[in-house]
């Protein structure tokens, strides 16, 4: 209770005593208030966690992420792109994480220039039903140099090489690199003739789409790295069995001009065999002439001095040496001894005589008989 003071005269305030109710209320507040800042502070440190965790994200192998701080790319060259691993950023919006897949292959079709087929026809590789024409808005078609109409499609097999112009250079990528490759069928069409595109110089007619494509690829920087363009020609269906005439037509040249070339190379090999023979039997015949001519040269040359000194006695000589060798090859011998009076004997030939018949010996005869 408050009491006046005389002295002062001011009112003096004395505590009132404090009761057991008053202390177990406060005590009741203090604890409640207490409680309130843990759970405060306990919140406020799981923020700061959920902030921080938030800020970390993570790169696949095959994958690279660009971040972009207020929708421009962070970092400069090559620290713009962040490769796989862990890696920190600032939450939405402040910073935002595209990712670029670059460990796959991608492909790209280009049908426009394609004849009408249903995707169960695709998968089970079977052609349509051939039609009487060409259907405008249905059937695709091209144009060659000499006015034909042919069928043509091209698939390209990229990866990403730069991931920065591929992510934000253009809007889609894949829609750009479809009318790439429709440009290429439809120019490289315009240079080709149909023959040429389809038979005689098929690997030409595409190679010449995939440089283009390239060309085209590369003059838009479109970030790409292209693997591979496979290109399919067909020939109008209701065209097809002219077409295939003049295949077998050209088939069926081919072959007798393979034949006629393969009898010509076969004759021209025999007869310059032939006639190698015939020129090395002629060298061979040649020499051994040459030889025996300058063996008998050098024979009588070296008899030269016996003949000067006695011309006699070297005819002599021959004239023995020549009936040595001719009654050594002669099968018949016959010496005629001359007669004491001097006549001359008369010699009586058999020309072409019987052979002499062996007479059959008694098996039962003596052997000294």
């Amino acid at each position: 209770m408050a009491e006046p003071s005389s002295r002062s005269g001011q009112l003096k305030l004395t505590p009132t005593p404090v009761t057991s109710a008053d202390d177990a209320s406060s005590q009741a507040l203090n604890e409640a208030l207490g409680s309130s800042f843990l759970l405060v502070r306990i919140f406020v440190v799981l923020l700061a966690c959920a902030f921080v965790f938030s800020c970390v994200f993570t790169v696949d192998p095959s994958e690279v992420a660009i971040v972009l701080r207020f929708g421009k790319p962070r970092g400069t060259g090559s620290d713009v792109i962040f490769k796989p691993g862990l890696h920190w950023a600032l939450p939405y919006p402040i910073d935002e994480i595209v990712r670029v897949r670059t460990g796959e292959a991608k492909t790209v079709r280009a049908n426009s220039a394609w004849y009408a087929t249903t995707p169960e026809e695709e998968a089970l590789g079977t052609e349509p039903m051939a039609q009487e024409r060409l259907v405008p808005g249905v059937d695709g078609h091209t144009l060659t140099q000499d006015g034909n109409i042919l069928h043509v499609r091209a698939a390209l097999k990229y990866r990403i090489a730069d991931p920065v112009a591929y992510a934000f250079r253009f809007e889609n990528v894949t829609n750009l690199l479809s009318d790439v490759l429709n440009n290429a069928i439809y120019r490289t069409s315009a240079q080709f003739s149909a023959d040429a595109a389809l038979y005689k110089e098929p690997t030409a007619f595409r190679e010449a789409i995939a440089t283009r494509a390239r060309e085209l690829i590369d003059a838009k920087q479109l970030g790409v790295a292209v693997d591979e363009v496979i290109v399919d020609t067909r020939t109008p269906q209701f065209v097809k069995q002219a077409f295939d005439a003049v295949i077998a037509a050209e088939q069926d040249r081919s072959k007798k001009v393979n034949e006629a070339e393969g009898y010509f190379n076969e004759r021209v090999r025999t007869a310059e065999g032939e006639a190698a023979a015939i020129r090395s039997g002629g060298i061979v015949s040649s020499n051994a002439l040459i030889q025996a001519v300058a063996a008998e040269a050098k024979y009588f040359q070296d008899q030269l001095p016996y003949y000067e000194r006695e011309p006699a006695l070297l005819r002599a000589r021959l004239r023995i040496e020549a009936l040595a060798q001719i009654l050594t090859n002669a099968p018949d011998k016959f010496f005629i001894s001359d007669r004491p009076d001097g006549t001359p004997r008369e010699l009586r030939i058999q020309m072409n005589r019987e052979p002499l018949a062996q007479g059959r010996r008694d098996p039962n005869a003596p052997l000294n008989q």
